[in-house]
């Protein structure tokens, strides 16, 4: 069975969704543990109170960055980590976590990329003018929301939206996409060649992975 480890800086809502279809049977995977940066991430409680091992590793606990991935990642070997999830985790990751887990590393963007990547993408998407925005799950890259993208959610954008309330309706396919992708990486049908992601015996979703949910 796959063993998943989450990194998270905050409340974690994608790994909750993720762990709820878990336990709905839905995916056929078992969160190890969650790691947060941060001592105060209610990631942290949430995977408590769910069972699941909750580690905090200071960034500032090392001279840079890269050895402060090496932690994590000797982390998560230990663990015998088949997935990494990222939910909410707000650093750049490095390379020695990228190399210890190749095309295993994955994160979820309130944006459609590549448009609006790095932070605040709802309020990029807002200040724009754009009419259609949405998020993407995709396998991370050394780039800044760069990697081949696996999913992706289409969410209309009103004249009158604000960054909070683009956020919201984004919200709610991030919880239905990200457990998605999650589940086609467990059942081995998630396939990277190049910039492009394909899934092997495509259902329910086109081959070209994109969710083109109901305009709201």
């Amino acid at each position: 069975m796959l063993k998943i480890g989450v990194l998270a800086s905050g409340r974690g809502s994608n790994f909750q969704a993720v762990l709820d279809a878990i336990k709905a049977g839905k995916i056929k995977s078992e969160i190890k543990v969650l790691i947060s940066d941060k001592a105060n991430a209610f990631a942290l409680e949430r995977a408590k109170q769910n069972g699941i091992e909750a580690l905090h590793i200071s960034a500032k606990a090392f001279p840079s960055m890269d050895e402060y991935f090496v932690a994590v990642a000797e982390e998560l070997k230990k663990r015998d980590i088949g997935l990494v999830l990222l939910a909410g985790f707000m650093r750049i990751v490095r390379r020695p976590l990228l190399d210890a887990f190749p095309w295993k590393v994955m994160n979820i963007h309130p944006a459609l990329l590549p448009s609006f990547p790095g932070l605040h993408g709802q309020q990029q998407a807002v200040d724009y003018g754009a009419r259609i925005s949405g998020c993407t799950v995709h396998f991370v890259d050394a780039g800044m929301d760069t990697g081949p993208v696996i999913i992706q959610a289409a969410v209309a954008c009103n004249a009158d939206d604000t960054e909070d309330t683009l956020s919201e309706r984004i919200l709610k396919y991030e919880h239905i996409i990200y457990p998605e992708a999650v589940r086609l990486f467990a059942e081995g049908r998630l396939d990277v060649k190049g910039r492009k992601v394909f899934i092997k015996d495509s259902r329910p979703y086109p081959t070209d992975a994109i969710i083109n949910p109901p305009v709201e």
